[in-house]
């Protein structure tokens, strides 16, 4: 380099004419290391991100196993050294899958993961998958998981049972993923859904359980109404005879019950807005003529 800086300044003086001042070549090469130091420097140095981590691969070594580089300002070997960024924060990923239940319905599932890297398996992480872990890992081990989990249940019990479904591919996956030093913060299912035919036929089977649970409503309505007028029936016979019996023993309770009738006649009538003029024979007010106990000693005579 210092070579190349004096033929530039002999070219340069040859073609002014005359001389440079004095010390001028010496400060194009000091100028020439200075700029050399910081661009070493410049490249000597990196930054690591929050929320990042860092490797170091080497020309000479490879992948420097076993050291991972935290956030902040580091060193490294120019062209010699150079490192690989990585993003430790948890990425989801949705994975959809159509699975078979266990009654061979097909079953179209779709899982939110939230995963992120070991830290201090980066090296290891670099040398099996490189960058792009998750598109090569997730992917296959979460359809493996679904469809291995799915089978063990029903389809109704994948609706009614959710819960314990969830829990299980969580676990299951979890112990897969380490396998491979991801680390899995949230596993949930997104969505549920099934064949429009096998939808077709829950709703049909919902259909005739409602209706069939309608007609038994219907067929309770009318016993219960039967059993109803049973009662009322005998009730009615009961009091009849009763009456009958109250007649027959005392017929003065036949002469009460004419009073009482004719008591509710009168307010009745009282009640209305026409003008009726009736005697005591048509309210049965009629106590003291001879015709009014005719009937309570034609029953007296009978009962002696």
């Amino acid at each position: 380099m210092a070579d190349k800086i004096n033929e530039a300044f002999s070219k340069f003086r040859a073609a002014g004419g005359g001389g440079a001042p004095k010390g001028f070549g010496t400060g194009l090469k000091l100028l020439a290391v200075a700029g050399a130091v910081v661009y070493g420097m410049y490249e000597s140095l990196y930054t690591v991100q929050g929320g990042q981590r860092a490797i170091i691969f080497s020309r000479i070594g490879g992948v420097v196993p076993n050291r991972v580089h935290f956030e902040g300002l580091h060193l490294r070997i120019p062209w010699f050294q150079y490192p690989i960024i990585y993003d430790i924060r948890a990425k989801p990923t949705v994975i959809k899958s159509p699975t078979g239940s266990k009654d061979l319905q097909i079953v179209n599932i779709a899982l939110r993961v939230l995963s992120r890297p070991e830290q201090t398996a980066l090296p290891r992480i670099y040398q099996r998958l490189g960058t792009d872990y998750n598109e090569r890992v997730l992917p296959s081990i979460c359809n493996e998981v679904l469809k291995s989990v799915v089978a063990k249940f029903n389809a109704s019990q994948l609706i009614t049972q959710r819960a314990a479904v969830s829990n299980m591919i969580r676990r299951e996956l979890t112990e897969r993923a380490r396998d491979f030093d991801l680390i899995l913060e949230d596993v949930s299912i997104t969505e549920l859904s099934f064949s429009p035919e096998y939808t077709a036929a829950v709703e049909s089977k919902q259909v005739a359980q409602q209706e069939a649970q309608r007609a038994q409503f219907f067929v309770e309505t009318a016993k219960q109404e039967r059993q109803q007028k049973v009662v009322l029936a005998e009730g009615e016979a009961e009091a009849a005879k009763m009456i009958g019996k109250a007649i027959t023993s005392n017929p003065g309770y036949l002469k009460l019950r004419k009073i009482k009738a004719a008591q509710n006649i009168a307010r009745t009538l009282s009640q209305g807005q026409n003008r009726m003029y009736l005697n005591t024979n048509m309210l049965m007010m009629n106590i003291t003529d001879k015709d009014f106990d005719a009937g309570t000693d034609t029953l007296g005579g009978k009962r002696r």
